[in-house]
């Protein structure tokens, strides 16, 4: 009995490992996707620019010029990249929680036998 009570101890410590890492690779889609939206705000900003407008990037503390063309393949770049990291992302979250559903089959079948044994041995202790 105290075999399978281990194995349930490490089964469930497993188990919040994987809730754990689902947790962290949620928040990290959420960044992502806060990231690609503001992109894509800042894209919608370009498209509305008239010719000859002046565009600007922050470096450090100081302002830079920058050319409609350079500003706009870099922020292209962003969101290529980020769509690319979301779809990783996506494709971990998934992963994960098969885990965690095979994980909690485990689980839920040790916890049965382990009752299945207990039962099996009242019955056939004897009566007093």
């Amino acid at each position: 009995m105290a075999e399978v009570q281990a194995q349930l101890q490490n089964l469930s410590e497993e188990y919040q490992n994987l809730q754990q890492e689902l947790q962290e690779a949620v928040q990290s889609r959420q960044k992502l996707e806060a990231q690609k939206s503001e992109n894509e705000g800042v894209k919608q900003e370009f498209e509305g620019l008239k010719e000859g407008e002046s565009i600007y990037k922050l470096v450090g503390p100081a302002l830079l010029k920058q050319e409609k063309v350079e500003a706009e393949s870099t922020v292209n770049g962003r969101l290529e990249f980020i769509g690319k990291e979301l779809t990783r992302t996506e494709d971990q979250i998934k992963e994960v929680q098969n885990k965690l559903d095979k994980k909690k089959g485990e689980i839920i079948q040790l916890q049965a036998s382990a009752q299945q044994a207990a039962g099996g041995a009242q019955a056939q202790a004897p009566a007093k």
